[in-house]
C-alpha cells in the first residue's frame, strides 16, 4: 500500500486526492477510475522503459562483442579502414544517440553495418569537401550516387550528391563533366536554385571559351585551342596518376636486360667484423635511382623496443615549411612520428651503429631515428628528402649539409597499402617487417637527385610502422663511392 500511495503522489496531481473526497461515496468511486487509469499508465511505462531497456541491451551485446574482438588484437582491427571508420562514428556520434535514448525513452536502436553505405560515402566525400580537396570530394560523391542509383535505401538523395559532386568536377576544371552533372541533378529538381545558377554560369562560360577558340583559330577552322579556365584550382600534385597506379601495384616493368642487373648478394660492410661471419642480405630493388633492401637486418625484439619508446612521444608528423622555416602539419603527410637519440636505450644505438657500418656514412651527423606510425589512410605524398636550391636554409640550423641519404626501416607488414613509391621512374618497394631500404638522395656531386622523389602510399587495411634514419653530408662528402655500385 506504501508504495501505491508514493507513485499516486508522484503521478497525481496534489489536488486530485484532496482529503474532501473521502466524504463522499460518490467522489471516492471517480478515484477508483482515476486508480485504474493510473494503473494503465504504469503499465504503458513499464512497457516504455523495457522496450528501451531492451534496445539498449541490444546495443551492449553488440558493442561487446565488437570490444571483445577488436581488444584481442587493437591494432589489426583498427587497421581495417571500415573499422577505423565506424570505431570514430560510433565516438563521435552514436554514443550521444545512446545517450538520448536513455534519457529520452527513444525506441530506435544502433545498427552497425560491415560497410560504408552512401550516407558514409556522403559524409567523407563532404569532409574532403571543407578541406578543398575536390579530387576525393569526386571520388566519394560519385561512390555515393553510385550505391544510391543501385537502389540502396538512404537518408541522404541524388539531389545532394550531385550539387557537391557537379561543383567538385568543376573546380577541377572539368567544365563539361560538371554541366552534365548539373543538368541531370535538375531533372531530379528543376526547382534547385543553386543548380539553375550554375546551369547558367556554366553554359556562359563555355560559350565564351567557344568565341575566344574561334578567334584564336581564326581561318582554321579544324584548329583547336585549349580552352583556358579561370579560377579553377589547379591539382597541386601534377604526378598523381601516376604516383596512385604505382600505389595500387601497377608498377612500370623493367626491360630484361635491365632486370639482368639487379642482384641478391651478402654484404660484410666492406669488410667490417662485425659482418665477416655474418654477412647482411642485400637485394637490388631498382638500379636508377639505386634502391637496396636489406633483408633480416632488424630484429622483432628490436622493433618492439623502439615502438615501445616511440609510442609516449607520437605527435602528428610536420614539414619545415620552405619559406618561414617553420615546423608545420599539413594535408599531404598523414602520420604520427617521434625522434629517439642513440644515448637513450642500447638497442637505438646499436641500429644506429649497424646504419653506419653498412652504409660506411658517419651516422654522427645523422638526424635522430626518426619512428613514424601510419593508421588507416596514413601516406605522405610525393616529397624529397634533400633540400633543392631554392631552399638554401633547410638545414642551416643543423650545420651539417644536405641529406646525403635515406635509410627506411620497415617495422610490421601492411596487408594492403602503404608502400614506398617513385613516381620519376616508376619504382614500387613494398613494406616488408625487418627489412630495410636505402638510397642516396645526392650525386657525388652534391647535386639533388631529382629521381628520389617519393611517396609513402595511403595504408588501406593494416598498421604501418617504418623508422628511418637521414644521413647529412658534411665531413663526408668523399666518403661515398664514385660508382653507382656503392654497397657491392
Amino acid at each position: 500500500m506504501i508504495w501505491c500511495i508514493l507513485i499516486i503522489g508522484i503521478l497525481l496531481p496534489q489536488s486530485s486526492a484532496h482529503p474532501g473526497f473521502f466524504t463522499s461515496i460518490g467522489q471516492m468511486t471517480d478515484l477508483i477510475h482515476t486508480e485504474k487509469d493510473l494503473v494503465t499508465s504504469l503499465k504503458d511505462y513499464i512497457k516504455a522503459e523495457e522496450d528501451k531497456l531492451e534496445e539498449i541491451k541490444k546495443w551492449a551485446e553488440k558493442l561487446d562483442r565488437l570490444t571483445s574482438t577488436a581488444t584481442k588484437d587493437p591494432e589489426g582491427f583498427v587497421g581495417h579502414p571500415v573499422n577505423a571508420f565506424k570505431l570514430m562514428k560510433r565516438l563521435n556520434t552514436e554514443w550521444s544517440e545512446l545517450e538520448n535514448l536513455v534519457l529520452k525513452d527513444m525506441s530506435d536502436g544502433v545498427k552497425h553495418k560491415s560497410f560504408l553505405t552512401a550516407e558514409d560515402c556522403f559524409e567523407l566525400g563532404k569532409v574532403a569537401y571543407t578541406e578543398a580537396d575536390y579530387y576525393h570530394t569526386e571520388l566519394w560523391m560519385e561512390q555515393a550516387l553510385r550505391q544510391l542509383e543501385e537502389g540502396e535505401i538512404s537518408t541522404i538523395d541524388k539531389v545532394s550528391v550531385l550539387d557537391y559532386l557537379s561543383y567538385a568536377v568543376y573546380q577541377q576544371g572539368d567544365l563539361d563533366k560538371a554541366l552534365l552533372l548539373t543538368k541531370k541533378l535538375l531533372e531530379l529538381d528543376p526547382e534547385h536554385q543553386r543548380a539553375n545558377g550554375n546551369l547558367k554560369y556554366f553554359e556562359y562560360i563555355m560559350a565564351k571559351e567557344k568565341d575566344a577558340n574561334k578567334s584564336a583559330s581564326g581561318d582554321q577552322s579544324d584548329q583547336k585551342a585549349t580552352p583556358k579556365k579561370k579560377g579553377i584550382a589547379v591539382d597541386y600534385l601534377p604526378e598523381r596518376q601516376k604516383y596512385e597506379m604505382l600505389c595500387r601495384g601497377e608498377g612500370i616493368k623493367m626491360t630484361p636486360r635491365r632486370q639482368k642487373k639487379l642482384f641478391c648478394r651478402y654484404h660484410d660492410g666492406n669488410r667490417n667484423p662485425k659482418f665477416i661471419l655474418a654477412p647482411a642480405k642485400q637485394e637490388d630493388e631498382w638500379d636508377k635511382p639505386r634502391i637496396i633492401r636489406f633483408h633480416d637486418i632488424i630484429s622483432d625484439a628490436e622493433i618492439e623496443i623502439v615502438k615501445d619508446l616511440a609510442k609516449p612521444r607520437l605527435r602528428r608528423a610536420t614539414i619545415s615549411n620552405p619559406i618561414t622555416g617553420d615546423l608545420e602539419t599539413v594535408h599531404y603527410r598523414i602520420s604520427k612520428s617521434a625522434w629517439l637519440s642513440g644515448y637513450e636505450d642500447p638497442v637505438v644505438s646499436r641500429i644506429n651503429m649497424r646504419i653506419q657500418d653498412l652504409t660506411g656514412l658517419d651516422v654522427s651527423t645523422a638526424e635522430e631515428l626518426q619512428v613514424a606510425n601510419y593508421g588507416v589512410g596514413g601516406q605522405y605524398e610525393p616529397h624529397f628528402d634533400f633540400a633543392r636550391k631554392d631552399e638554401p636554409d633547410a638545414f642551416r640550423e643543423l650545420g651539417t649539409g644536405n641529406r646525403i641519404a635515406t635509410w627506411l626501416f620497415y617495422m610490421s607488414d601492411v596487408s594492403a597499402g602503404g608502400a614506398t613509391v617513385f613516381p620519376e621512374v616508376g619504382a614500387s618497394v613494398w613494406p616488408k617487417k625487418g627489412t630495410a631500404v636505402f638510397w642516396y638522395n645526392l650525386f657525388a656531386s652534391g647535386e639533388g637527385d631529382y629521381s628520389t622523389r617519393h611517396a609513402a602510399c595511403p595504408v588501406l587495411v593494416g598498421n604501418k610502422w617504418v623508422s628511418n634514419k637521414w644521413l647529412h653530408e658534411r665531413g663526408q662528402e668523399f666518403r661515398r663511392p664514385c660508382t653507382l655500385s656503392e654497397l657491392e
